[in-house]
């Protein structure tokens, strides 16, 4: 359905490695870094895309979150959404709600929300019956 999803950032090695930690706990291999750009990308490890692609803005402005916009990510389970969720707080990220069943999306609705340190929205969720 994607090809890509851009998240912008402010301060790009910070984003790399936050988004490198959470790529590598759900699965997702890098497929190029370029610290001179500022910009790197990750893919699902069977495919090519879509990719997850970190840069500074091309404009040269400030990246800023969006109200209402928010990356979310499949997780194959309920233990990786909990893992993920650590995984983010202890790179900087802060909490938009902790892990968790959410019924009132679906029954088996499990997921997390936190914000990356330049506080795009982020989301880890499963949808399996664990």
């Amino acid at each position: 359905m994607f090809s890509h999803v851009c998240v912008g950032t402010n301060e790009f090695e910070r984003a790399e490695a936050f988004y490198g930690a959470l790529c590598d706990a759900l699965g997702l291999k890098l497929r190029f870094s370029d610290r001179k750009a500022a910009a790197a990308a990750w893919q699902p490890a069977g495919s090519d895309r879509p990719l997850l692609f970190l840069t500074r803005p091309f404009d040269g402005q400030a990246a800023t979150q969006g109200n209402g916009h928010m990356v979310a990510f499949l997780a194959e389970n309920r233990a990786t959404v909990d893992r993920s969720h650590e995984i983010a707080l202890a790179h900087g990220g802060s909490c938009e709600g902790p892990p968790g069943l959410r019924p009132h999306y679906h029954a088996n609705y499990y997921g997390a929300y936190f914000r990356d340190p330049d506080g795009n929205k982020v989301c880890v969720c499963c949808h399996r019956e664990e």
